[in-house]
């Protein structure tokens, strides 16, 4: 982190050449999409503002010149890349400051997250996402000093990329069922890790695993714990780099593991609750995942009410077609909506309430308004829209994720019918 940002996260805010009191002194950015300016939001001040459009710069320069030469390798350059955002302040906004986060709360992160929708693609939010607010969460929360000092520490200066070991062949959603095991190295204090873990977004590139394996007997919510586990170690082989849909700029990865040897030590919080710990981490990854499409479906309704005021059909624009405004106007009211959502879920966990409902409603929302707005921006983009030399074609393939990454929708639906009372005994 530079030296000036890590100061002002210390001492407090400064002032800003319009006289704000920010952490970020910058010009500040222009009054970003939406109904009304960020810093009018109930959960957003000028110093959010700020932070944004520093990294907004950041995006401009060093990433969007780059998105399409990324996707057609089908690969980014993490460790590159990374280090520029973590010498910005950029992966550490919540954790602590002796490890070299910022120490603010949450709504820092959520904000940060918005502005990740600026990127032209999907892949790259999306892998710095699992860095930030999946694979290290647990660690910040529940971690010992040992092991933030030699896996949380470097990860927010962007020296280590973290990856997130959950699924496995035969267990996506269903994450008690996961097979892999860590278990006690007969004569010493070692853990023995055998299994392997799919999906790993950035597994070709990552330096340690936040893994999560069977460490006992007992019940299937209380014998497992989330380990880091450092991803040079013999017995860890990438097997394959995935072929996906979309998000091509994002390698994902099957790990292998065979007779991985780790130090017990590196058991994050209490063995036996792995499973808790995971759970409470997926509700920070699926407000992630909801405020990272706001921008995104936001850019693409507003490119394809330029795009359709410009196209000619029997005589007169495509837009002024009633069918067409009226459907847009209605996909902008539904982000706007999930907007609100995400504001008060946020909102609330700052006040230390459970929110595992409201972010389950709007995981649900947020995969199914992805879908819509890609979808019917696509339909008004005609022969066009189905090439890849327009913006709708890659979010149409890169958000699909979003229904069945981070629990499908249907386990969201279940969630919230547990919770509503209504799920068959």
């Amino acid at each position: 982190m530079a030296c000036w940002l890590a100061q002002l996260a210390v001492q407090g805010a400064a002032t800003c050449a319009r006289g704000l009191n920010c952490r970020w002194v910058s010009t500040c950015a222009p009054a970003l999409a939406g109904i009304v300016p960020a810093q009018e939001e109930a959960i957003f001040s000028p110093e959010h503002v700020e932070m944004r459009g520093a990294l907004r710069r950041l995006i401009d320069k060093e990433i969007n010149p780059y998105v399409d030469e990324w996707e057609e390798a089908q690969i980014f350059p993490a460790h590159k890349l990374f280090k520029k955002l973590g010498d910005g302040g950029f992966l550490g906004v919540t954790r602590e400051v002796q490890y070299g986060g910022l120490g603010l709360d949450y709504s820092y992160s959520i904000a940060l997250t918005e502005e990740l929708g600026s990127i032209n693609n999907g892949g790259v939010p999306m892998a710095i996402g699992v860095h930030t607010d999946m694979a290290v969460p647990a660690l910040s929360w529940f971690g010992s000093d040992q092991l933030k000092r030699e896996f949380l520490a470097p990860s927010i200066a962007g020296d280590k990329i973290a990856c997130l070991g959950v699924s496995e062949v035969g267990s996506g959603s269903d994450v008690a069922s996961i097979k892999t095991t860590a278990l006690p190295k007969k004569g010493s204090d070692d853990l023995v890790i055998n299994g392997g873990k799919m999906w790993t977004t950035t597994g070709t590139q990552a330096d340690w695993m936040c893994l999560l394996a069977i460490t006992g007997e007992g019940p299937a919510h209380r014998n497992k714990s989330l380990i880091c586990m450092p991803m040079d170690l013999p017995g860890v082989s990438v097997a394959r780099k995935i072929s996906k849909l979309g998000n091509h700029s994002s390698d994902t990865a099957q790990i292998f593991l065979e007779d991985v040897v780790v130090p017990a030590s590196n058991v994050i919080g209490e063995k036996g609750m792995g499973f808790v710990y995971q759970m409470k981490q997926f509700q920070e990854e699926r407000m992630w995942a909801i405020a990272s499409v706001l921008l995104p479906m936001e850019h693409l309704i507003s490119e394809t009410v330029d795009y359709t005021r410009e196209r000619k059909a029997f005589g007169r624009s495509i837009l002024d077609n009633q069918v067409v405004h009226y459907r847009l106007a209605e996909l902008e009211t539904e982000v706007e909506l999930l907007r609100s959502l995400l504001y008060r879920a946020v909102g609330l966990y700052l006040q230390g309430h459970d929110v595992t409902k409201l972010v389950s409603m709007g995981k649900l929302k947020a995969g199914r308004a992805v879908r819509e707005v890609t979808d019917s921006c696509m339909q008004y983009w005609g022969g066009m829209g189905y090439t890849s030399e327009v913006s709708v074609s890659r979010m149409y393939r890169d958000l699909r994720l979003l229904s069945i990454g981070a629990g499908a929708d249907e386990v969201m639906l279940s969630i919230i019918c547990k919770l509503s009372g209504t799920l068959p005994k």
